[in-house]
């Protein structure tokens, strides 16, 4: 999985691999897809989501640029994979899930890979962010936005890198804001395409049956 499908597609942050290298992918997935755990596949998990293509999980990782003690929002726990690759990189994180399932079982089995003291994860609305616990050094949206929730650059620290996939529900854009003061870079990483993003500032309640097998970038 390392080898091919992100060292050979151009992921070059060797931290990044290092630590999908680590990870075990299968503990993340339903028995049901188990053989397909390493494949270059989103995968599907309860409540409808699905966990993203591993190149999708190092893309946006790498994009991060992850760091010792660097303190990230994730919008979107789903399996907990992506918290746990950024947890395994010495970064502090506090990840939102709106499906309870799915943030006990994240919970539980963080515990059980020794990762939970970093990871924290609440149930509620991601869209909105976490202002109590901002600023952020890094805010990652696991689930696609029509537009960049107006909540999250204001919740980012001077520097502070926001990667979300933003646009309508069959196919986003991979964008990454880094804040520089008032002021915000905004870049344009590749096409994707991710379950939608529910919430205040996501899509509505109805768009959360669209795209429960997707989840990583289109080449």
């Amino acid at each position: 999985m390392v080898e091919r499908q992100l060292r050979g597609r151009g992921i070059a942050d060797e931290s990044v691999l290092a630590a999908m290298a680590f990870l075990p992918r299968d503990r993340f997935v339903p028995p049901g897809v188990l053989s397909h755990a390493y494949s270059d596949d989103a995968l599907p998990i309860a409540s409808g989501q699905t966990i993203s293509q591993p190149y999708m999980v190092a893309r946006m990782t790498e994009l991060l640029q992850p760091r010792p003690g660097m303190r990230v929002l994730e919008v979107g726990t789903g399996s907990g994979y992506q918290a746990a690759v950024l947890a395994q990189l010495g970064c502090s994180i506090v990840s939102v899930e709106r499906h309870a399932e799915l943030a006990d079982a994240a919970r539980i089995l963080l515990e059980e890979l020794g990762l939970a003291r970093t990871v924290r994860v609440v149930v509620g609305d991601g869209s909105v962010g976490r202002a109590e616990d901002a600023p952020f050094d890094g805010i990652v949206v696991t689930a696609a936005a029509p537009r960049i929730p107006d909540a999250l650059p204001g919740q980012l620290a001077e520097c502070g890198r926001l990667v979300v996939p933003v646009g309508p529900r069959q196919r986003q854009e991979l964008i990454l804001l880094v804040r520089h003061g008032d002021g915000f870079e905004r870049s344009e990483c590749g096409a994707c395409t991710f379950v939608p993003l529910i919430g205040e500032l996501g899509f509505d309640e109805d768009a959360g049956g669209h795209g429960r097998w997707l989840s990583r970038l289109l080449v």
